[in-house]
């Protein structure tokens, strides 16, 4: 008797992308700040878009959000891989939480794969999204793109004067995406809630150990104000030299 062939899980994207950018000095949520002549996140989406492992791509903005058809023109056109959910909550993990119950409901499995990447990380190229693909597969916890720190690092007090130089070995700078089961990532974020900034933080609450897979410095997260125009930069060079 023929023996049904084996389920084999899925790799899903989200993108948490329901922030308003505090930090960054924009006049609104800088995921649809324009560079290069898109907005942010577009450049976000259609890296995730070049990596066939996908199955789709979640997108999770706040329930107000009015601003991301015209910022990402035709997203959700293609239905089978291009999902949006109006669903964010009032931090980080909710968003994601609340990301994972619509990737439930859509028909994902608890071993599947969920790659949280930030939606201000615009610069992520597709190798280094299958770079962690490919190491976290096999990997029984899942695992995160990050970089050895390579600067010093200083402790600051409550007067900005430094308290303390910090050893930088064995130091990593956490990055995104962030590759964890579904069922796993559920568990761990219901069981801490709001209080991870990354979805390893949460995951490490459960006596847990991501694997680091080196990413890339361009791989950064715009945030601050200067932060823009080089991203604007690095994007304007990448295409010249395509």
């Amino acid at each position: 008797m023929t023996q049904p062939a084996e389920r084999m899980p899925r790799c899903y994207a989200l993108v948490p992308c329901a922030g308003i950018g505090a930090r960054s000095g924009a006049d609104g949520p800088k995921q649809y700040v324009p560079l290069a002549g898109h907005a942010m996140v577009a450049h976000t989406l259609a890296a995730l878009a070049a990596v066939p492992r996908l199955a789709a791509t979640l997108v999770v903005l706040s329930t107000d959000d009015a601003a991301f058809e015209a910022a990402v023109p035709g997203y959700g056109s293609q239905e089978a891989t291009q999902w949006l959910a109006r669903c964010g909550g009032s931090s980080r993990a909710a968003t994601v939480a609340n990301g994972l119950q619509v990737l439930a409901a859509r028909g994902a499995q608890p071993d599947d794969w969920v790659l949280v990447h930030d939606a201000a990380r615009c610069l992520v190229h597709p190798a280094w999204i299958d770079r962690l693909i490919d190491a976290c597969l096999p990997d029984e916890v899942g695992g995160l793109l990050a970089l050895p720190v390579a600067d010093t690092l200083k402790q600051a007090d409550a007067q900005g004067r430094v308290a303390a130089t910090i050893d930088r070995s064995a130091k990593w700078a956490a990055q995104t995406p962030q590759m964890f089961r579904l069922g796993l990532l559920q568990r761990a974020l219901a069981a801490i809630g709001d209080a991870p900034t990354d979805e390893a933080g949460a995951i490490e609450a459960l006596g847990l150990q991501p694997r680091l897979v080196v990413g890339d410095a361009a791989n950064f997260k715009v945030t601050w104000p200067g932060d823009f125009a080089l991203a604007e930069r690095l994007i304007t060079t990448e295409r010249r030299n395509a």
